[in-house]
């Protein structure tokens, strides 16, 4: 029974507990429900005030954009524009060197035609003594030397030993001759070589033919100081590279030649060794005009010790007379003075005595003091 009891009061407290849960979970619902309402009026008119600001900012950057895009706009199109001017200026100029390159191409197929033209003229050894001519002619044409004047072609050695290309004339009646044939078969068969082994044997080859030209030409006795030369030859390179080459090549084919007084030149050097050439022998003259002078002045002062001399002798002479001329102003003039003055007394002593005519008496005085008296005043 009392167990009854307990369970029912136990059901009855379950029930008035879930009653009073009811109650309570009803009242926290419209709580909450309330708290949720105002949250979220809340939250609208927040997300309503960010909205306008958001909207207000974005209208802002909106506005700055716009403005950025028309300047881009406008930056574009200028830049547009630059575009179609270097793209118009860039196919002038493409049009322009595609001609150049064309004038070019041409020139170059007209300078491989006339370069093996010139490796066909000059094949021949007469031919390159004639190139070697027209090269020398021209350097001294711009030096401004003039034919029979400051040089001769094709003349005679003095004492009939060869005929040298060209003759210059130098001072003192000196000559220096000038050959320009020089050997080029071999130093072109070393440029169009294509195999090292090719291009040392032509080397050698060409070096043993300049060693062979300058021995050449230093047996041909264009050398004869006796006959009016200087002491030495030149041999002309018509072409700058042959010069270096040689140089950088084998430098002892220079001393060689210097040792056979054979002179190498080029074109660049021809002037420069003509002029020194030159240059040498007006020293050499002026060396020998200083010997001149200098005995000629030797004479001089030899003379100018004779008139030093006989000047002296004058001198002497002169102060001789100089002291007799003052004796002769001075004490000797001072006694004449006193006889002048003597006389003049006499006569004014003879004029007060005097007893004839007045007249007669000036007439005798006028003619005495003018025959004796003035004289001697006009004297003293």
């Amino acid at each position: 029974m009392s167990i009854l009891i307990v369970i029912v009061a136990v059901i009855a407290g379950l029930g008035a507990g879930g009653a009073l849960a009811a109650h309570l979970l009803r009242q926290q619902r419209a709580t909450s429900g309330e708290l949720l309402q105002r949250l979220v009026t809340t939250n609208q008119a927040v997300f309503g005030a960010e909205r306008d600001r958001t909207t207000a900012e974005l209208d802002g950057k909106k506005s700055l954009i716009d403005q950025q895009l028309e300047a881009m706009a406008g930056r574009l199109d200028e830049v547009g524009d630059l575009v179609r001017v270097f793209e118009a200026d860039r196919d002038r100029k493409f049009g322009q060197l595609s001609q150049q390159l064309s004038q070019q191409s041409e020139g170059l197929t007209d300078l491989l035609h006339t370069t093996q033209s010139l490796r066909e003229v000059l094949a021949s050894p007469k031919t390159r003594g004639r190139w070697g001519e027209r090269m020398a002619e021209d350097v001294l044409r711009l030096a401004d030397f003039i034919e029979n004047v400051n040089y001769r072609k094709q003349r005679a050695a003095v004492g009939g030993h060869g005929i040298p290309d060209f003759t210059f004339f130098l001072p003192n009646d000196l000559v220096v001759h000038m050959d320009v044939k020089f050997p080029l078969d071999n130093y072109v068969r070393y440029v169009e070589s294509e195999s090292d082994l090719e291009r040392k044997r032509y080397r050698d080859d060409f070096l043993r033919d300049v060693r062979g030209r300058v021995k050449e030409l230093s047996t041909r006795e264009y050398v004869d100081p006796a006959g009016g030369t200087v002491d030495f030859v030149l041999l002309f390179i018509p072409n700058e590279q042959l010069y270096t080459f040689i140089h950088e090549t084998d430098e002892t084919i220079v001393q060689d030649a210097s040792r056979r007084r054979v002179v190498l030149c080029s074109p660049l050097t021809l002037l420069a060794v003509l002029a020194l050439i030159r240059q040498t022998c007006e020293n050499f003259q002026l060396a020998r005009r200083s010997d001149e002078i200098l005995g000629l002045l030797g004479h001089f002062f030899e003379q100018w010790e004779k008139f030093v001399g006989q000047m002296d002798t004058l001198g002497k002479r002169i102060d001789s007379t100089s002291r007799e001329y003052e004796a002769l102003v001075g004490t000797r003039k001072r006694m004449l003075e006193k006889r002048i003055g003597e006389i003049n007394a006499l006569r004014n002593d003879s004029r007060s005595l005097a007893s004839v005519d007045e007249d007669d008496e000036d007439d005798e005085d006028d003619e005495g003091g003018d025959g004796f008296g003035g004289s001697l005043a006009l004297e003293a």
